[in-house]
């Protein structure tokens, strides 16, 4: 029995039947409007080709990384450096194909992994940056230092892409607050202290990974937060846009896209994610708030 604050998704699949029904098998090739909110329950290989080309201003991808994993009965198993890249090469060329002329991607990676994507990326994308954020878990090693970040590509097309700059403003506090003519100078005083408004860095330390007591939390075993997505789909696309994401997992994607009003695409192979998914979507229409975004404003770490 879990106890009544562990918010956990963590449903069998065989009580999981009502929102498989929800999911998308396609058999046919999909328009942009047949993909819209679509939880596509499939190997993305096989899915792509159905997908409608230049549809997509954003791709948000977190695929598996160099390492063996278990993921519901799917084991993905660390291989050498020239598989992993080949395996890299054939989804972004799916994924290159399916981005409209203005859209972005950003890819989640571990440092391993990240070693053999970054040359990748550049051969087909405009790399623009790595975000490291700090994920605050991680094992201890006797001769080496505790992984404790992982990295998200940001890549574009081409030099015309979508960025909104002021919807990803982070709060800060003000250490030596300027007045100008007995004002305050580009920072506001209220019940929250001194404090401005400032560009987004490319280190973020403000995120928790989710955890049991978190409505947003499942039972998969490498979900990001939703704090994380929501900054890249804030940044990224426009209300309305279309956001694909080729390796779904539990659904952290689809469900921020639709608490900010964007359309999505979810594509992941286990029926189990899937039903997950379907779940965290139920769920986010009747509550929209994302953990460590308030109010058109991202907050200090909660």
């Amino acid at each position: 029995m879990k106890s009544p604050r562990n918010k956990t998704i963590d449903a069998p699949l065989e009580a999981c039947e009502s929102y498989l029904k929800d999911c998308l098998y396609p058999q046919t090739a999909l328009s942009a409007r047949g993909a819209e909110n679509q939880t596509i329950c499939g190997d993305f290989f096989e899915v792509a080709p159905l997908l409608p080309e230049k549809a997509f201003r954003l791709v948000i991808a977190d695929p598996p990384y160099n390492l063996t994993k278990d993921y519901a009965g799917e084991v993905f198993r660390k291989t050498d450096a020239d598989a992993y890249a080949d395996f890299t090469r054939r989804w972004l060329r799916e994924v290159r194909r399916l981005m409209a002329p203005d859209g972005s991607l950003y890819v989640c990676a571990d440092w391993r992994s990240g070693v053999i994507l970054a040359p990748i990326l550049a051969e087909e994308f405009r790399v623009r940056s790595r975000i490291t954020w700090a994920r605050e878990k991680g094992r201890g090693a006797a001769k080496n230092w505790k992984s404790c970040a992982e990295d998200v590509w940001f890549c574009t097309l081409s030099d015309d892409y979508y960025f909104d700059l002021e919807a990803v403003k982070l709060r800060r506090d003000v250490k030596a607050p300027y007045r100008e003519n007995g004002r305050p100078k580009d920072w506001t005083e209220d019940e929250d202290g001194k404090t401005r408004l400032t560009c987004p860095s490319d280190f973020w330390d403000d995120l928790t990974v989710p955890f049991w007591s978190m409505p947003e939390n499942t039972a998969h075993p490498t979900q990001k937060p939703e704090k994380l997505f929501a900054k890249l789909i804030l940044a990224s696309s426009a209300p309305g846009d279309l956001v694909l994401d080729p390796f779904a997992g539990s659904g952290t994607t689809a469900a921020v896209a639709r608490k900010l009003g964007r359309r999505f695409c979810t594509v992941e192979k286990s029926p189990l994610y899937c039903a997950w998914t379907r779940i965290r979507l139920e769920n986010a229409e009747k509550d929209k708030r994302i953990q460590g975004y308030e109010n058109g404003v991202f907050l200090k770490k909660t």
